[in-house]
């Protein structure tokens, strides 16, 4: 870095002048390069030099409650494009809940400024903290969104079924889309089944549409089911659940099951589920996942292992802890 002796007193004196003028009385450079007879890109010149030589000092003052050091870190370690950590209150609340509505609100926000910018989502449409998100969210600016698609079969007992499609369709309306439901089941009795089913025309014209998603919005889930899923009844029979804890699996984004490392975990409820594939969801160039709490740190961990998500929207004590056992 350049020092004071390094210049000429001409160009301390024209750079600390520029500086004040661009700083601290809001100027613009071509409005100051008019008034000081210069060019513009002899004034841009200047107000870089003068960062170099000390004449102005950038400091970021963060705010309360804004963790930027923390999620840089969780980046860096990772490798993702972005990190958003979240702050959950003390409450007289169960942790999951607490968290949930923590979550929920940045969310809201984040989507109301992200959603615009992609064409087509796809969205995992059984995560409480994601239907908490579209209920609070306001509708978002005109942007290029045409598309928000469920990523996965309806689940469930059927007096529950409207929290699938709930989501997907609040948040096509807030964000000016259109809706496109996959009406099957999320889990099929058998690989036959499944082959039927998607052989329907209305069926394949979903599954067509994740080759080209510009973006995902997911929950990490745990193999431990949710409460969501265990009020619809919960999809996963015991022994599929026995069969990918014997797989090494600790958690899935859109049904799609890894182990500790992030790797892809193949068991007999491969072959049956209806929506969204494994190499579809990796495809994407923004895959959003959304998850938080001690329940859900393995398979929050495993799916930034294994790439399964670009962007974690988590609460500040898992970021802390993703840190320290990365």
């Amino acid at each position: 870095m350049k020092n004071h002796r390094a210049a000429t007193p001409e160009i301390l004196r024209l750079a600390t002048r520029i500086a004040s003028m661009y700083f601290e009385r809001s100027m613009g450079q071509a409005q100051i390069a008019e008034q000081l007879g210069l060019s513009q890109a002899k004034v841009s010149r200047l107000l870089k030099q003068s960062e170099q030589l000390g004449i102005v000092k950038i400091t970021v003052h963060v705010p309360p409650g804004v963790h930027a050091e923390v999620e840089s870190r969780v980046e860096s370690l990772f490798g993702i494009d972005e990190c958003l950590v979240v702050e959950v209150p003390d409450a007289q609340l169960d942790v999951d809940d607490a968290i949930s509505q923590a979550l929920a609100s940045s969310v809201a926000s984040y989507l109301e400024l992200m959603v615009p910018t992609m064409e087509s989502i796809a969205v995992s449409s059984w995560s409480s903290t994601l239907l908490a998100a579209v209920n609070v969210m306001r509708p978002t600016a005109s942007g290029v969104t045409r598309h928000v698609v469920q990523a996965f079969g309806g689940v469930g007992q059927p007096s529950v079924q409207r929290f699938a499609t709930q989501l997907t369709e609040r948040l096509a309306h807030l964000s000016h889309a259109e809706p496109t439901f996959m009406m099957a089941p999320g889990i099929a009795a058998s690989p036959e089944a499944k082959r039927a089913i998607e052989a329907d025309a209305a069926c394949t014209h979903v599954l067509t549409m994740f080759d080209n998603l510009s973006g995902i919005l997911m929950g990490i889930g745990s193999t431990a089911p949710s409460r969501m899923l265990r009020d619809s009844g919960n999809i996963f029979s015991d022994r599929d659940i026995e069969e990918l804890k014997a797989a090494g699996a600790v958690g899935d984004v859109c049904l799609r099951f890894f182990d500790a490392n992030g790797k892809l975990v193949r068991t007999g409820l491969n072959d049956r589920i209806i929506g969204i594939e494994a190499d579809q969801v990796l495809k994407a160039r923004r895959r959003i996942g959304v998850a938080g709490g001690p329940r859900k740190f393995e398979a929050i961990r495993g799916s930034l292992r294994g790439k399964w998500i670009s962007t974690l929207i988590t609460d500040l004590d898992t970021a802390k802890r993703l840190i320290e056992s990365p």
